[in-house]
C-alpha cells in the first residue's frame, strides 16, 4: 500500500467536514494541482490519447489515481496510461458528460466526481484575472486576510519555481484613493506574468475569497516600490529550479582517464 498522500489529506478533511464550502475548494484545488495517472484504452499513438471509460448508472467516467502504484493495483496488470495534471483532465472532459473516478477502490480518497462537477472546476479554472492600470501610492502591512488566503498563497507559489525570485503580500493605496491589498511578483521571468497572475487567482477562488480581494503586480527589484514592499509586505520566496547535474564525458578530464572494463 502507497503512503498516505496530499489529495487524501485534502479528502479527508472535506469528508470530515462536509458542510465546510472551505475544505471542498482545498480539495479541488489539491486535485487540480495533482498529477494524476489517467488510465487508457491503449498505448497512445503520437500524442493522442484515448481515455477508458467506465458506465456507471447515471453517467460515464474516466479513473485516475494519484500514485501509478494505485494504478497498478486496481487493473493487476499491465496498463497503459498517462500522467498529466488534474486541471488538464479537467479541460478535457469539459462538456463531455463524462465525470472523474479517483482511486477507485484503491485509497482512502477514492471518490466519484460527476461531470457536472468536472465542468465546474474546468470552468473555474479557465477564469482569468481581471487587468487594471493603478499605480500604488502607499505600500503598508498587510491587515485583515484570512490564515487560508496565506496557507492558499504559499501552496500556489511554492509551485511556481523559477518563475520570479519572490513575492511580497502587503496593504495598498493607489493613486484615485482605492485601498486594498497586493501581490509584489519581484523579478518574474518575461512572459511568466499570466502564469503567475493566474495561479494567485486560483489561490482567492480555492481560498473561498471574493474576486478582487487582491491584486498582483510585477516589479522589478531596482523599484524603489520593491524595496516599500520589502520593508512592510509578508515575503513569500518562491524555490529555485533544480539544476540538473552535469557529468563531464568520460576522457574529457586529464588527469581522470576513463577507466576500461
Amino acid at each position: 500500500m502507497t503512503q498516505a498522500t496530499a489529495l487524501d489529506a485534502a479528502h479527508a478533511a472535506m469528508t470530515e467536514a462536509p458542510e465546510d464550502d472551505a475544505a471542498r475548494l482545498r480539495f479541488y484545488d489539491r486535485l487540480a494541482d495533482s498529477e494524476l495517472f489517467l488510465l487508457l484504452a491503449r498505448e497512445p499513438e503520437g500524442a493522442a490519447i484515448e481515455p477508458e471509460t467506465f458506465d456507471l448508472g447515471d453517467a460515464s467516467f474516466v479513473l485516475v489515481f494519484d500514485r501509478e502504484q494505485r494504478l497498478s493495483d486496481f487493473t493487476a496488470r499491465i496498463s497503459p496510461y498517462a500522467a498529466l495534471s488534474g486541471r488538464a483532465i479537467a479541460g478535457m472532459l469539459a462538456g463531455k458528460g463524462i465525470g472523474l473516478a479517483v482511486n477507485p477502490e484503491v485509497a482512502p480518497s477514492s471518490i466519484l466526481i460527476p461531470p457536472e462537477a468536472v465542468d465546474w472546476l474546468a470552468a473555474t479554472l479557465a477564469q482569468g484575472p481581471a487587468q487594471a492600470e493603478a499605480r500604488p501610492t502607499e505600500i503598508l502591512p498587510p491587515r485583515g486576510l484570512p490564515e487560508s488566503l496565506l496557507t492558499a498563497l504559499d501552496a500556489k507559489l511554492a509551485t511556481a519555481g523559477g518563475l520570479a525570485s519572490m513575492a511580497y503580500l502587503a496593504g495598498v493605496t493607489y493613486e484615485d484613493g482605492g485601498k486594498g491589498h497586493l501581490l509584489g511578483v519581484i523579478d518574474a521571468l518575461p512572459g511568466a506574468e499570466t502564469a503567475l497572475a493566474g495561479a494567485v487567482n486560483e489561490a482567492l477562488t480555492f481560498s473561498g475569497i471574493e474576486a478582487g480581494a487582491l491584486d498582483v503586480a510585477f516589479f522589478a527589484a531596482s523599484d524603489p516600490l520593491s524595496a516599500a514592499l520589502a520593508r512592510h509586505g509578508l515575503r513569500f520566496d518562491l524555490p529555485k529550479p533544480a539544476r540538473p547535474e552535469v557529468r563531464p564525458a568520460p576522457g574529457s578530464d586529464p588527469a581522470k582517464p576513463p577507466i576500461l572494463r
